[in-house]
Parts: C-alpha cells; structure tokens; sequence
C-alpha cells in the first residue's frame, strides 16, 4: 500500500469514528430538572437498539421510524387543578324509575309479553299484570265477607224497591238513605271482589330502556319487590365520593376518564356522610353515553385553582423496573433518556408534569412504551 493509500485509509477510519461518536452526542436542550446537561454523559456508541450502561437507550433512525417515535418540545404553562374521584352511575329519577310490586301477587303478561333487559318502551306501556295471592285463611275470609255484601246487597235492593213503591207515603228521607246504603254496599262488594280475583296492570313510569327484569310468567312476588328498572341511555346521573366536605363549591368542570365526550353538569353535593365520604351529584347527558346502572367509573373534576407544569399526552407516561412515573426526553439524535417526574390528571387524555421535567426538553410523545420494553 503507498503512503497515499494509507492517508486516505485513516482519513475514512476518522470519519467512521467521528460518525459512531455523534450518535451519543446530546441535540441541544437535553437537561435535567435542574438545569444540568444531560447530553455526552455516555461514551459509549451501540449500533443498533440498545440499553447503555447510564440506564439510557439507543434507537436508530430507521427504527424510530418503525416504532412511530414522536417527540415535542415543550413548554411551561399554568392550568387548571384537578382531582379524580372514584363514582358510580344511576337511574336519573327524572328520566327513568323502578317499577314495584303493590301487592303479593303472580305475574302474568301483558298484551306485548314481558320485556326483558334491553328492550324499549314507552311511557304507559303495560309491562306485566299481576293477579292477586294470599293466605288460604285470608282468602277465606274475604271469600266470606264477599257472600255475606253480596247477601246485604240483595236484601238492599229489594228494600229500596219496596220504599220507592210507598213513596209520598214513606218521607223521602228514608228512602234516601236506603239509596245511600244500597250504594255503600254495592262499592264494598266490588274492592273486595277486585282484591280477590282482580288483575292490576303494571305500566312504565317512563320511556327509556329496561336496565333490569325480574319476573317470569306465573312468578309469585312479594308487595314492594322490584320487578323493573328503566333508564334513559343519554340521560343518567354520576355520583361521586370525596372526602372533602367543600369540593362541590370548587369545582368548575367535570368529564368522565372512561368516556371523556360526556358532558357533566354539577348538581351539588350532599350534607350527609355515606361510608366517612360526601356524595357529589352530576347530571351525564351524550349520544355516547354507554354505561350500566351501577357502573364504576371515574370522574375528572376541575377546580377553581391553578397549578403550574409542564402538559404532556397521557401517552408520554411509562413505568421504569422501580415503578416510578418517567418521561424519555430526546438527548441526540439517536440517544434517548429516562426521567422521573410527578404528574396530575389534567383532562383523559392529558397530564400535566408538575415535578422532574424543565421546559426546552424534546419529550417522547408516542412510542414511548416501545422505548421502555429496549433492554
């Protein structure tokens, strides 16, 4: 080989080392909650994805891409406090009810069968009828007072007829109050027939759904049993708990963490402790409310306070092997670092950094999980 050769030989190795060199070289704002530069405390180049011994990762370019490797530059700013409170939803008592039983009875259909659980009706639909049931000495004695009101009924009749006939002899007094017992008697004979063989029709008290059924042909149910619950899908309340008395005077805003496009609309909160915790009322009204009567869900409620931070997609979020809350920011250009921040629930989708993280930072926004698996 001439000397020639050789120059140009150790000039290509050069360039390939200076190559392997900046890719562990930090892209400027890589720093540390401090301020400190976090950029070059590694010397050593991996050439494709790998853990470095700083606890730092190395993704190639052509990788990143694959993963969908997004990042963001962020910056400070002052948003609104929120608090997570754990609840659970109900029937709207103005847009649905809970349909009892009257009496001891047996269920029987009504013209359109029973309905079941997640079938619609319409307000004053007959959902069931039911039949009357007692004791054997119970319907024996209404049997008993039956025959004997229909035996005074008769008798009744016959002496009304007769005073009628005898009139202007007989003062019309007395035959009025013939006329007024025979009537007396007549309504008597006829509850007492209707608590025996009666049917009393069970109608909806509300149009919406039917969230419950608890009846079949020919059961036998108890006065006061619940024999269905009937809900307005877009219309359903949202209780929450919060062993704050006053929250419900700091609270500005609320959504659902499980279905953020639900609007709700504080109603108060109560005065009374139920489990050492106060129940706070909101009205949840949405075509996309989809949720099931006592269904645990989680509200978001934004109070009247601030808070400073740094706010990130929930999606930029991981769990390092001592399960603490980190964020990968950006160090150079394939070189990717792990923070440990404090966070708080902004919105569903959004979180706000409060502790860990300074501004100008190139944050990971998506693909951040994937980073978190390299080892």
């Amino acid at each position: 080989m001439t000397i020639s050769h050789r120059i140009i030989a150790s000039l290509i190795a050069s360039l390939v080392a200076g190559t392997c060199a900046t890719s562990t070289l930090a892209s400027p704002g890589a720093h540390g909650p401090n301020g400190e530069h976090l950029d070059g405390q590694t010397t050593v180049a991996a050439g494709g994805l790998a853990r470095l011994p700083d606890g730092s990762v190395n993704v190639p370019k052509l990788a990143q891409r694959r993963m969908g490797v997004r990042t963001l530059m962020v910056k400070q700013g002052e948003f609104a406090r929120s608090v997570t409170l754990n609840g659970r939803a109900s029937i709207d008592p103005n847009a649905g009810g809970r349909v009892q039983a009257p009496f001891a009875g047996q269920i029987a259909p009504g013209p359109k069968g029973l309905p079941v659980a997640g079938q619609r009706v319409v307000k004053g639909q007959v959902l069931a009828r039911l039949s009357p049931t007692g004791g054997a000495i119970e319907r024996g004695n209404q049997a008993a007072q039956l025959a004997e009101l229909r035996a005074n009924r008769t008798l009744l009749e016959k002496r009304v007829r007769r005073l009628e006939s005898l009139e202007g002899v007989v003062p019309a007094k007395e035959v009025e109050a013939a006329r007024a017992e025979l009537t007396g008697t007549i309504g008597q004979e006829r509850a007492v027939a209707g608590s025996i063989s009666g049917v009393q029709t069970i109608v909806a008290p509300a149009s919406g759904v039917i969230a419950s059924a608890s009846v079949l042909n020919g059961q036998i149910v108890e006065s006061r049993d619940v024999l269905f619950e009937i809900v307005d899908p877009q219309r359903m309340l949202i209780e929450a708990l919060s062993s704050d008395a006053s929250i419900a005077r700091k609270i500005s805003g609320a959504t659902l963490l499980e279905v953020p496009d639900v609007e709700l609309t504080l109603l108060g909160g109560g005065r009374s402790l139920r489990d050492g915790a106060v129940p706070i009322n909101f009205r949840a009204r949405g075509a996309a409310l989809d949720l099931a009567v006592g269904q645990p869900v989680t509200v978001l409620a934004k109070l009247d306070t601030s808070i400073k931070g740094i706010a990130l997609p929930a999606s930029a979020l991981a769990r390092n092997p001592a399960n603490e809350t980190v964020v990968w920011i950006k160090s150079g250009a394939e070189r990717f670092i792990a923070l440990p921040v404090e966070v708080s629930v902004l919105d569903a989708r959004t979180v706000v950094v409060t502790r860990g993280l300074s501004p100008d930072n190139r944050v990971v926004v998506s693909g951040t999980s994937l980073i978190n698996q390299i080892r």
